[in-house]
């Protein structure tokens, strides 16, 4: 059986992704926005509650649709990657990652030996299909699609050599992290930082790897994508779900709701 990961397929063929956060942390959830149409779905291990049962039930759930599921894990941890190669992600976003050096290790963490450090457990795995992918270790290197984060003004000082990394398939901007190192910590949308995001995309696109980012502003998204990004978030599933329930509760009286509408975000988030 050949290596079979259609989001890296698309994203080696330059086709433009458009994808949705997953941070509810529910499989039924994950499953309905399945249905949705989206190329991706970004399982949020960092920063929403999703652990490895949790992300085991959403890869189950996303399975029978055509949305190719992502698994951001909390950290470029070696046990935890390979936890997560186990039970069925193919593609992983790392967060933090500042240097060559660090996308270099966790490069191997996704690798077997003799070109990396994963532990050869499949045969009791998901992602082997408990055996039966018979040459899943033959293919299962090929198969990883490793995506990592550049979120601070030190991974955009290293952006070149990070590209650079052979087994490094693509890096997606960190907006609201890069804004923080920048000085602009809650203002992704500040002139200096959108400037350092837009630049930092053209040294990704023209290492010929695949660039990729979240924003709720879906100018803004369709701005990255005509830039070049290939993959790009245009939404996170519980803001979308907590605006539109706000929303509705302003259209009915009372001291509650005039609350609610004062609480609601004057402009949509440009991602985190």
């Amino acid at each position: 059986m050949p290596a079979h990961n259609p989001f890296k397929t698309a994203l080696a063929a330059c086709q433009p992704q458009v994808g949705l956060w997953l941070s509810m942390a529910d499989p039924y959830l994950a499953e309905a926005a399945a249905t949705c149409g989206y190329d991706w779905l970004l399982i949020d291990g960092e920063h929403a509650p999703n652990d490895l049962r949790r992300t085991l039930g959403a890869l189950q759930a996303v399975a029978p649709h055509a949305a190719q599921p992502v698994v951001r894990v909390v950290e470029g941890n070696t046990a935890l990657i390979k936890q997560m190669l186990d039970i069925g992600a193919k593609t992983l976003l790392v967060p933090m990652v500042d240097t060559a050096e660090q996308a270099r290790a966790i490069v191997a963490a996704t690798q077997y030996p003799p070109r990396g450090v994963r532990g050869v457990g499949s045969a009791v795995g998901r992602v082997s299909q408990w055996s039966a992918r018979t040459d899943y270790l033959n293919v299962a290197d090929d198969e990883v699609c490793l995506l990592v984060q550049a979120e601070t003004t030190t991974a955009v000082a290293h952006l070149e050599s990070i590209c650079a990394v052979d087994g490094v398939h693509g890096v997606f901007i960190g907006p609201a992290d890069l804004a923080a190192s920048m000085g602009h910590r809650g203002n992704p949308g500040h002139p200096e930082v959108q400037a350092a995001i837009e630049s930092a995309m053209k040294t990704i696109i023209a290492s010929g790897k695949a660039a990729g980012t979240l924003t709720s502003d879906p100018a803004l998204a369709q701005r990255y994508l005509d830039l070049g990004c290939t993959f790009v978030a245009v939404g996170v599933d519980v803001l979308m779900f907590v605006n539109a329930a706000r929303k509705l509760r302003t259209q009915f009286p009372g001291a509650a709701a005039a609350a609610v509408a004062a609480a609601v975000p004057a402009r949509p988030s440009a991602g985190y």
